[in-house]
């Protein structure tokens, strides 16, 4: 392993000072509360008869004390194609910890919603703001005091970020998030994308529009193409809270059965009373986060980790802003491609060599931290290694030496690009994250008159009225977390990528967010302040001269503000729950602080 590159020791070093203060505190507290919650023996007979109660054979076991009782999250529900696996879990989770003397019970669910289901409707708006909810269900779950391990069951968008979020509040506690895997690849993802914007363009038909989508989604398992919830898989193993290599082995396959086994016997091994105690708290510290940056940014993760990685970093207590992830792109070499950055999927990046061959290169070229503590005995240099069966056996070899397609793998020597392709953008509209890594270099800069609108559906209806087909920078304005609870704007990725095919300049800027999975337009996303918060958008106008630049890190107009009166903001909607969400919306920092008005309780900005 190489020495660590100078920018990530920078980063991690500002980012260890800014955090003194409140890492302190936190630990603190993670420290009181290990001490005040210890052991389940000092509940009250009737508390703890309470919680065994229907326990069946593990009754005496837990009542004991005397072994590890651990605690099942789960995100499980049949609808959702990556967590409907998890409906067989607990069961097997239970027997899986008698084999070694413990035992597992399930404390508690979480709700997951779908962004697939819910792009471009209605519900999107409860989506960042269901990363609350998941956390404070988290809270729920663990606030017995019975448990001495946590299993976490998740892997889509805001869920694996809520439940780190939920779990780091029980910090002195391990743990170990287990995934399902991802479901076998459908139909091209490529393909899918052109009749997506054929039917934009109204040349295929609903009927063609589905039959398409139903061969790209088609059983259980993760969505394949590489967006938020895949994202999240990667960022578990770069924290170190996986299994070594469990982030893409697919589900009901004897390899995910061995990883899940092997995680239930790791998390009765690294408790506070075992000899190896390795709490949550000490796993999750600057370095890991760090980490994670860099392994979001190395393979070209989702955007919406913008928002996420600081919001899990402030629940332990921990500083991250946009300017940290900047400079951190700046030095990390982009070493894979998974669509919407390249043609092949998450099957396919984990047959070229996946995490392992990742790590490995990570490590060598030291870009990120080896010596941070992980629920794997060999800390980070263990997830350089791919997992696979010896007969029945689990065990772990080296990563393959060489990408198995350099279409979609490559050396940290030769990589596709030079930096993440995550940079900042700024001015005076604000500060925004413009994600590089799948627009041609070409784009990077785009200079343009705006259009404004207040929704994508408006958006939407000027594009098949032929108003934007010309060089225009679409403004799509209070879409941020106070405004309507900041959704992803899935319904404007087919129009402006048509406008763009046609030789326009396009460009969209928009305090909303959009897909883990958005590609080829320029754009410039999360805009902060929002328009709604006093943010610049809210004063600019139609035919404002706007300019977007990666090169410069520019987002700026030419037009004068001064004078200006800010649009009114659209009245609240009611329906389909958003009225019962209007206190975290009201109380919501910026995305850049992590969009989450429950941790300024925690970690005020």
């Amino acid at each position: 392993m190489s020495s660590l590159h100078p920018a990530i020791e920078r980063v991690t070093q500002r980012i260890i000072e800014k955090s003194k203060g409140t890492r302190r505190a936190y630990l603190e507290l993670m420290d009181r509360e290990g001490g005040k919650h210890g052991s389940r023996s000092a509940l009250s007979c009737s508390n703890l008869a309470h919680g065994f109660a229907a326990a069946e054979g593990d009754k005496s076991t837990i009542a004991a004390a005397c072994a590890p009782n651990l605690a099942i999250v789960t995100a499980y529900n049949d609808m959702l194609s990556a967590h409907q696996p998890y409906g067989r879990y607990p069961e097997a989770m239970k027997l899986y910890a008698r084999e070694v003397g413990a035992t597992a019970q399930v404390a508690g669910g979480v709700p997951a919603m779908c962004d697939g289901v819910t792009q471009g409707q209605d519900g999107m708006e409860l989506s960042l703001l269901s990363r609350d909810i998941i956390a404070m269900s988290t809270a729920v779950a663990l606030s017995h005091a019975m448990f001495d391990g946590m299993a976490l069951l998740g892997i889509c968008d805001k869920i694996v970020p809520g439940l780190v979020i939920g779990a780091l509040r029980f910090g002195h506690l391990p743990a170990i998030f287990v995934p399902s895997g991802p479901m076998p690849s459908g139909l091209a993802n490529k393909e899918k994308q052109k009749v997506r914007q054929r039917y934009a363009e109204g040349k295929a038909s609903r009927e063609e529009l589905l039959e398409s989508e139903s061969a790209s989604y088609h059983s259980p398992g993760t969505c394949t193409f590489y967006g938020t919830a895949n994202s999240n898989q990667m960022m578990m193993e770069l924290m170190g809270l996986h299994v070594p290599g469990a982030a893409f082995v697919p589900p009901n396959t004897p390899l995910r059965s061995a990883l899940t086994r092997a995680a239930v016997h790791r998390l009765t091994m690294i408790g506070k009373h075992s000899d190896d105690p390795r709490p949550m708290a000490r796993v999750v510290d600057e370095k890991a986060i760090v980490n994670a940056c860099v392994g979001l940014l190395a393979t070209g993760g989702s955007t919406n980790h913008a928002i996420h990685l600081p919001a899990m970093a402030r629940a332990a207590g921990i500083r991250l802003d946009w300017a940290d992830l900047d400079e951190l792109s700046a030095a990390v070499p982009m070493i894979a491609r998974v669509y919407p950055n390249g043609d092949g999927d998450v099957n396919h990046f984990h047959a070229a060599g996946g995490m392992g061959f990742v790590v490995r290169e990570l490590l060598d070229a030291g870009l990120v931290h080896g010596d941070v503590l992980t629920v794997a005995e060999g800390g980070m240099a263990d997830y350089a290694l791919e997992p696979f069966l010896d007969a029945d056996t689990l065990t772990w070899r080296p990563a393959p030496a060489e990408a198995g397609d350099p279409t979609m793998l490559r050396p940290a020597s030769a990589p596709f690009l030079a930096d993440g392709g995550m940079r900042l953008v700024s001015g005076n509209l604000g500060r925004a994250t413009f994600k590089t890594s799948a627009v041609d270099e070409s784009r990077w800069t785009i200079e343009a008159p705006a259009r404004v609108f207040e929704s994508q559906e408006a958006v939407q209806a000027a594009f098949k009225a032929g108003e934007l087909d010309r060089d225009v920078v679409v403004v799509v304005r209070f879409q941020g977390p106070r405004a309507n609870g900041m959704p992803e704007l899935h319904k404007l990725t087919s129009p402006l990528a048509v406008l763009q095919e046609r030789g326009h300049k396009i460009a969209l800027v928009t305090d909303g967010r959009m897909s883990g999975a958005s590609g080829k337009v320029p754009a410039a996303i999360h805009v902060c302040p929002e328009a709604l918060n006093g943010g610049a958008l809210g004063l600019l106008q139609d035919g404002d001269m706007v300019r977007l630049c990666a090169h410069d890190g520019t987002l700026a107009t030419s037009g004068d503000l001064a004078g200006r009166t800010a649009a009114t903001p659209p009245p609240p909607v009611m329906g389909t729950g958003r009225e019962l969400f209007a206190i975290l919306r009201a109380h919501a920092p910026d995305a850049e602080h992590g969009a989450s008005a429950m941790l300024e309780a925690v970690n005020p900005a």
